[in-house]
């Protein structure tokens, strides 16, 4: 049997762990000394309700008047940007995104009534632009998923007991944060990219996705040959009911009436015949069939990014591994956790609501930093407008739409961050 020492231990470092901002209790503290009026709570003790009021009208004022201020700078700016456009016979017009492109695009792809469709010289510059926009995000969005990953391991890496990969996750981090990532990225794309084999001989990695300086190419989900229209139709039933059971999680039996159909709708998939299949690359002559392309300019961006943001990432998670109390990982010995299972269970959830605001602030970064893509010739956003302002000649109303749409970019990065990180402080919050 136990000692009562021990069993308060126990008990002890399970409350620390299950509330980290909590403390071992101690003799009460005055009553008249912890009592706090609310009088001495509210902004300003002492006064009135319409002298507050009036203090919020005074501030609503000040905050208007900034805002129409900065307003009225802008309108100035462009009225004189547009004065000075007149003197020299130039017109400020949109029409050009109307116009034929009357150039190709190395890889792009736009989104019309008809579905999805490579990008075309017969197709307007407004379609240029929102094809090079498309590959900005898709480069953006794989390259955010590989350096959270790999600076959450490097991150942890730094603080190992191991000698070896603490000294070598620590020249990792020194060299990537501490040269230009322009000379990086060019690194990438002609010391790596470029100098893989031919396509003949293309290095075959995880028995399926195939490197060489043609491109990468990846496997993919495909639609099966001889797929029936009642096979797809289950399919996305299933996925639909699957949805909608996680959506009523909370509701038990919605949820598991939901959960049953998806499996049937599922089943019956199956059953007449799986609609899906897996389409593995392989070279036919000196082409690759099956799969999912990447050009070299898109595969070094990829590399490049995912690599020089690691690095941040990583020193990201070690402050926030390192400012962790210590009680947490004792409390974690305490209950015979080892330090695998401490990082798993203890560590990393504390960790993760601490850092996704700084991680938001790097994939911003990241986002942004895909413009360097015109150094190897990748079609990206910032590419693009500069072949359209050259056939256009319309620079100043092409970089404003450019800058609109990496503002919009930016925004909807730090709305999905804010939100994910909304949802874990509330779920933290609810233990």
């Amino acid at each position: 049997m136990p000692a009562p020492n021990e069993n308060r231990t126990s008990e002890a470092a399970m409350n620390r762990i299950v509330n980290p901002t909590s403390v071992e209790p101690s003799a009460p503290p005055n009553a008249a000394a912890g009592m706090t009026s609310l009088a001495a709570l509210s902004p300003r003790p002492g006064l009135s309700t319409s002298s507050r009021l009036s203090l919020r009208v005074v501030k609503f004022a000040k905050q208007a008047g900034i805002v129409l201020a900065a307003l009225a700078l802008v309108a100035w700016l462009a009225m004189s940007v547009r004065a000075g456009l007149a003197r020299n016979g130039i017109g400020f017009d949109m029409g050009f995104l109307r116009q034929a492109a009357n150039f190709d695009i190395s890889e792009g792809y736009i989104v019309t009534w008809k579905g999805i469709r490579s990008f075309t010289a017969a197709d307007t510059n407004a379609e240029a632009l929102l094809a090079g926009f498309y590959n900005t995000i898709k480069t953006a969005a794989v390259s955010i998923v590989l350096a959270t990953v790999l600076g959450l391991l490097v991150g942890m890496a730094r603080i190992s007991h191991n000698w070896l990969v603490r000294q070598l996750s620590f020249g990792f981090v020194e060299l990537a944060r501490n040269t230009p990532m322009l000379i990086q990225l060019v690194f990438w794309y002609f010391a790596v990219v470029l100098q893989m084999p031919a396509l003949t001989d293309a290095s075959r990695w995880f028995g399926g996705i195939l490197f060489s300086k043609q491109g990468l190419y990846v496997p993919t989900v495909a639609l099966a040959e001889h797929a029936s229209n009642g096979a797809l139709w289950s399919l996305f039933a299933g996925t639909a009911f699957a949805l909608a059971a996680f959506a009523a999680r909370k509701v038990q039996r919605m949820g598991h009436l939901f959960l049953a159909l998806s499996a049937a709708a599922l089943v019956a998939a199956i059953a007449l015949g799986f609609p899906l299949t897996v389409a593995t690359p392989h070279v036919d002559g000196f082409l690759v069939v099956g799969g999912v392309a990447a050009s070299p300019e898109f595969a070094a961006l990829f590399l490049g990014l995912s690599v020089y943001t690691a690095a941040f990432i990583a020193e990201i998670v070690r402050g926030a591994i390192l400012a962790l109390p210590k009680g947490q990982w004792e409390a974690a010995a305490a209950l015979g956790l080892s330090r695998r299972y401490a990082f798993r269970d203890v560590v990393i959830p504390q960790v993760f609501r601490v850092v996704l605001p700084a991680f938001g602030n790097q994939y911003i970064s990241l986002a942004k930093t895909t413009s360097l893509g015109i150094a190897i010739g990748f079609s990206d956003l910032f590419n693009v407008y500069g072949t359209v302002a050259n056939t256009s000649g319309r620079n100043l109303e092409g970089v404003i739409v450019v800058m609109l749409a990496y503002l919009v970019l930016s925004w909807t990065i730090s709305f999905v961050v804010n939100l994910v990180n909304r949802r874990l402080l509330l779920a933290g919050a609810s233990r």
